[in-house]
């Protein structure tokens, strides 16, 4: 048997964790799986003590960490677990070019294999010392995994990258918790007393420019349909989002207090999911993890065409461009008024979330690229 250790800030969340979960299930005889996890960690929103998974399939290990208000100089307090176990593979959950990841690098026994994850899809070139973690982390390294295809275009030609096997994989969803649950619509639309036939249309995530908000919300003033807008996260637009609502008095609600557990429910209360990022120079949507989230929930999803989203919608949702509003604005009258067409989309993203991004599909999909690894490139 295999013995696979996997450690990440990320993993304080039961929603990302459950990777190691899966690989722990999906491993059966073959890994022999360990997490391991920080007991507590400042997210964007709010501090997050460690989450826990009914009946967790790995053994976890839980870390203090420290800085991380800083998620370039986070660092894990004692990392002797990583050094003094006898593991086959180390798989590493954090940044390249970031103290934690030089750091879990450094630690790996030798022997061991390094794998570790990304999720830059910019071409960029870190000033020191993150630059300096980057050539550590990636000296030591034996594979890398890219979050996505625009991820490993970016630095699948750039050293030391190229020189390291590589897969492209991605996160994961629950989609025995996100799934489509007409009492459960039923029930938040009460609570919002609004009426089942009104069409809601939705946004979760970060409040921030870069995440289109301004864009949608001039989309939504030109649309004709008779929408309810739903906005789910936090964030330093919130003010904005408030004097929207104001401005549309009873057709908008801002949830501020919803934790990854309450977002299945927020989902099913939508008709529509939009997620209209806006690329900077600095930033481009590495993911978008609200997108499989909706399509497991089957709602419709509209995105812009920033970064790694056009590949995770695929052909189960829509893209449009990042900055035309009245793009955005036609197509959510068009799926407003159309209860066919919503309802084709919603099989599209069924399918999709399901046969791509069931985590214990992606479980596997790690799992067999750290046999590709050990079977192949040494350390």
């Amino acid at each position: 048997m295999r013995r696979l250790l996997t450690i990440g800030h990320s993993y304080v969340v039961a929603a990302n964790r459950r990777l190691a979960h899966e690989m722990a299930k999906q491993g059966g005889g073959e890994w022999d799986v360990t997490a391991i996890a920080p007991r507590k960690y400042r997210g964007d929103l709010r501090p997050i003590d460690v989450e826990p998974i009914a009946h967790e399939a790995d053994r976890l290990q839980l870390a203090d960490v420290r800085f991380d208000r800083s998620p370039h100089f986070m660092w894990y307090r004692d990392i002797t677990p990583v050094a003094r176990g006898r593991w086959d593979v180390v798989h590493c959950w954090e940044e390249p070019y970031v103290l934690a990841g030089a750091q879990i690098a450094r630690a790996v026994p030798r022997g061991a294999r390094l794998v570790v994850a990304t999720f830059q899809n910019l071409a960029k070139r870190y000033p020191w010392p993150l630059s300096a973690f980057e050539r550590s982390t990636m000296a030591r390294t034996d594979g890398w995994i890219a979050f996505g295809r625009t991820v490993h275009d970016t630095l699948a030609s750039r050293p030391p990258y190229t020189a390291r096997p590589s897969r492209v994989l991605s996160p994961g969803v629950d989609v025995e918790r996100f799934r489509p649950d007409a009492t459960l619509r039923s029930r938040m639309l009460a609570r919002l007393g609004w009426a089942s036939s009104d069409p809601v249309i939705g946004f979760v995530g970060r409040f921030v420019p870069q995440k289109g908000l301004a864009v949608l919300l001039d989309a939504l003033r030109l649309a004709n349909a008779p929408w309810r807008a739903l906005f789910v996260g936090g964030g330093p637009m919130e003010p904005d989002l408030h004097r929207f609502a104001a401005e549309c008095s009873f057709r908008v609600h801002v949830e501020t207090a919803a934790r990854h557990d309450d977002v299945p429910a927020w989902l099913n209360a939508m008709t529509v999911l939009c997620a209209p990022s806006q690329t900077t120079t600095e930033w481009r949507e590495q993911f978008g993890r609200m997108l499989i989230e909706a399509m497991a929930c089957g709602v419709p999803v509209l995105s812009s065409d920033s970064g790694e989203m056009p590949h995770v919608v695929g052909d189960a949702g829509v893209v449009l461009p990042e900055d035309d509003a009245r793009a955005w604005a036609r197509e959510i009258d068009r799926l407003a008024a159309d209860p066919l067409l919503r309802a084709e989309r919603c099989a599209r993203g069924l399918d999709r979330a399901r046969s791509h991004f069931a985590w214990p599909i992606v479980a596997r999909a790690h799992l067999d690229f750290f046999n590709a690894v050990m079977d192949g490139a040494r350390a």
